[in-house]
C-alpha cells in the first residue's frame, strides 16, 4: 500500500464520512483511497465552491470538514472557503498535492504552507513514508481539538512511496456524524478535550457583578452555541434576571424564551438594541463582542459593565475592554455561576418584568413589524417575499445565506428553528459563498429544507455549483433576491453622487439560468407568483428550485449603514 492509499483508508476509518472536492492529478489517488473506504465523495465544479461545502457541512452537523484538493491552483482556487473557514474556526481538514521537493521547476510549485498561514490556516505536511499516518493524526488532532482549519499537504514523491510506518494511528477524528449536532470529539464523549471551568475565585467574581446587576443581558456567540451552553445559559439567566441575545451565528439559541432578543447587533431589532443598550451588565458568552455584534459599541451603555467569558484567551477583550475577563467554556462557567448563586440563595427579577416581556412578544421578530410595502407590480419588497416564503416553508429548515445587501432579509426574516437553522459563512464578508454553502449543509442535514437565500451578484459568481445541486438530487429552494446591482455599492455610494455603473448590471434571466443547469425556476415579482414554490414544496422536491425574486431596490437595508461603519 502506497502512502496515498493509507492515507486515505486511514481517514476514512478515523471517520471521514464525507469529503468534498476537485479532482487533479495530485489528489487523485487519496480521493479514491477515500471512497474505496467507505467515504463518500462529492464532487463540486470549482474548488472555492467545494471548500465552502465542506466549511459549511462541518458547521450544520456533519462532523469534521474535509476538502480534497489538487496542489498549486487548486488550493488557490480554494483559498477564499478556507479563509471563510479558518476564520470562523472551522474544524476543516484540506487534503492537498504538494510539488515534490526536486521539482523546482514544476508550474505547479507555490509555497502552499506560506499561503495556509497568511490566511490564518495551519500548514501540516504528510513528512515521509514512515511518518505519514502519525502527520495525519496530528492534522486531524489540531482541526478538532484547536477548532482550525489544517491544510495538509501530500508531496508527490512521498504519495507514491510504499507506506513504511506503524500501523492504524490513534483515533483523532469524528466518528459518525449526529443529525443536528456538530460533532467535534474525535471518537466518542470519552475523547473530547477537557473543557475548562474557571477557578472557584473567578466564579465568585462573576457571581459578584450579576448579583449586583440590576438589568443585564447575556449575548451568547459560536463558542456558547458549540459548548451546547443553550440551557446552562437559560437557567443562569433565570436566576439572576437577565435578558438573552445571541450573534449572528448562534441565532436560534433560546428559541421559545419569553425573554429571548433574538439577534443583537446589526440584524437587532429596535425593541432589541434598545433593551441591550439599556443593560447595566452585558456578559459575552463564547462571543468576541466584535462590532457587528455590539454596533461598534453603541449597544454598550454609559456605565455598563462588560463581562466576557470565552474559551480562547486572545478572544478576551480583543474588540472590547473587559471589565470582568475568565477562561473557560461558556456551558461550564454558566453551569458554575449557577450554582454559585443558588448556593448564596440569589435569585432576582432584573431585567425581565411583564413589561418587558409583553413588548418582546410584540416586537422580538422584524416581520412583526409595521412597514410600508414598496412592491409595485413589477417588483416586490424584499420583506414581503422574504414573509410569505416564511408563511410558506416547513418549519425544520436550514437557511444559509451569502452575502449583500439583501442578507438581513433572509437572515431575520425567515425563522430557524434552532441554534443550527443559520449556517452564515460571513466572516470573512466574502460575496459568492452562499449556493455552495446551502449544498453543504443539505449534504450534512438531509432531514431539513435548505434554503439558499442569495443576491444576483453572489448567485452568479458561484452559478456553477447550480450542477452540482441538480447532480446530487437536492431539494434545493435557492432563492434569488434580484436587483440587478451590487445593492450594497449602490446604497452606500449612491447618495454622493458616485458613478454607478460599475456596480450596476441590465435584467438577466436567473429562472432560465437555472431552468438551463436542470432546476425547476420561476419568476416572482409580486407574491401571488409564489405559488409555484407552494407546488414544488407539494412535490417530490428530487431537484433544486430557483426563485428569481425581482426585489425592489429603493433604499438600503436596515443594516447596512453599521455594516459600512467599518469600512
Amino acid at each position: 500500500m502506497n502512502v496515498a492509499e493509507a492515507v486515505g483508508t486511514a481517514l476514512a476509518r478515523l471517520g471521514a464520512g464525507t469529503v468534498f472536492g476537485v479532482v487533479g492529478s495530485g489528489n487523485f489517488h487519496v480521493t479514491n483511497a477515500l471512497t474505496a473506504a467507505g467515504a463518500r465523495f462529492v464532487a463540486a465544479r470549482h474548488e472555492g465552491g467545494a471548500a465552502t461545502m465542506a466549511d459549511a457541512y462541518a458547521r450544520a452537523g456533519g462532523g469534521l470538514g474535509v476538502l480534497s484538493v489538487h496542489q498549486g491552483p487548486g488550493l488557490t482556487n480554494a483559498l477564499t472557503g478556507i479563509t471563510e473557514a479558518a476564520k470562523s474556526r472551522t474544524p476543516l481538514l484540506v487534503l492537498t498535492g504538494e510539488v515534490a521537493a526536486g521539482a523546482v521547476r514544476s508550474n505547479f510549485r507555490v509555497d502552499q504552507a506560506a499561503l495556509a498561514r497568511a490566511v490564518g490556516a495551519v500548514p501540516e505536511r504528510i513528512h515521509s513514508p514512515a511518518t505519514a499516518l502519525a502527520d495525519l493524526a496530528r492534522a486531524c488532532r489540531t482541526a478538532v481539538a484547536e477548532r482550525r482549519t489544517v491544510v495538509l499537504g501530500l508531496p508527490l514523491d512521498v504519495q507514491e512511496a510504499e507506506y513504511t510506518g506503524p500501523g492504524e494511528p490513534v483515533r483523532a477524528a469524528p466518528g459518525p456524524p449526529r443529525p443536528g449536532r456538530p460533532v467535534f470529539g474525535p471518537g466518542g464523549p470519552g475523547n473530547v478535550p477537557f473543557l475548562p471551568v474557571p477557578p472557584p475565585a473567578a466564579v465568585a467574581r462573576l457571581a459578584d457583578a450579576l448579583a449586583a446587576a440590576e438589568r443585564p443581558v447575556f449575548i451568547a456567540g459560536r463558542g456558547a452555541r458549540l459548548s451546547g451552553a443553550a440551557e446552562p445559559l437559560r437557567a443562569l439567566a433565570e436566576r439572576c434576571g437577565a435578558l438573552l441575545a445571541t450573534s449572528a451565528v448562534a441565532r436560534g439559541m433560546f428559541l421559545g424564551d419569553p425573554y429571548d432578543l433574538d439577534v443583537s447587533g446589526g440584524f437587532a431589532t429596535p425593541a432589541a438594541a434598545e433593551l441591550i443598550a439599556g443593560a447595566d451588565l452585558l456578559a459575552g458568552w463564547g462571543s468576541s463582542l466584535n462590532m457587528w455584534t455590539l454596533r461598534h459599541g453603541r449597544l454598550v451603555g454609559e456605565g455598563a459593565a462588560v463581562v466576557q467569558i470565552d474559551l480562547d484567551s486572545a478572544a478576551l477583550g480583543a474588540h472590547r475592554r473587559a471589565d470582568l475577563a475568565l477562561i473557560g467554556d461558556a456551558a461550564e462557567t454558566a453551569r458554575a455561576a449557577e450554582a454559585e448563586l443558588a448556593a448564596r440563595g440569589h435569585t432576582a427579577r432584573g431585567y425581565r418584568t411583564p413589561a418587558v416581556a409583553e413588548r418582546l412578544a410584540r416586537e422580538r421578530r422584524w416581520r412583526d413589524l409595521p412597514y410600508d410595502d414598496d412592491s409595485d407590480g413589477s417588483r416586490i419588497d424584499p420583506r414581503t417575499l422574504s414573509i410569505a416564503l416564511d408563511d410558506l416553508l416547513p418549519a425544520e429548515r436550514t437557511v444559509a445565506v451569502d452575502s449583500g445587501n439583501f442578507m438581513g432579509y433572509p437572515a431575520m426574516y425567515l425563522g430557524v428553528p434552532d441554534a443550527d437553522g443559520l449556517v452564515f459563512t460571513q466572516a470573512f464578508q466574502s460575496v459568492g459563498l452562499g449556493l455552495a454553502t446551502a449544498i453543504g449543509a443539505a449534504v450534512a442535514r438531509p432531514d431539513r429544507l435548505t434554503v439558499a437565500a442569495l443576491g444576483d451578484g453572489g448567485a452568479l459568481m458561484g452559478v456553477a455549483e447550480l450542477e452540482t445541486a441538480v447532480r446530487l438530487g437536492l431539494g434545493l429552494l435557492v432563492v434569488v433576491y434580484d436587483d440587478e446591482a451590487y445593492g450594497a455599492e449602490v446604497h452606500h455610494f449612491g447618495p454622493g453622487g458616485h458613478p454607478l455603473d460599475a456596480v450596476t448590471f441590465p435584467p438577466a434571466d436567473l429562472a432560465a439560468i437555472g431552468q438551463g443547469f436542470g432546476c425547476q425556476a420561476v419568476t416572482v415579482r409580486k407574491r401571488e407568483d409564489l405559488g409555484a414554490v407552494a407546488d414544488w414544496l407539494a412535490g417530490p422536491r428530487n431537484r433544486p428550485l430557483v426563485v428569481d425574486a425581482k426585489v425592489t431596490g429603493n433604499g438600503p437595508s436596515w443594516w447596512l449603514e453599521e455594516a459600512f461603519r467599518g469600512h
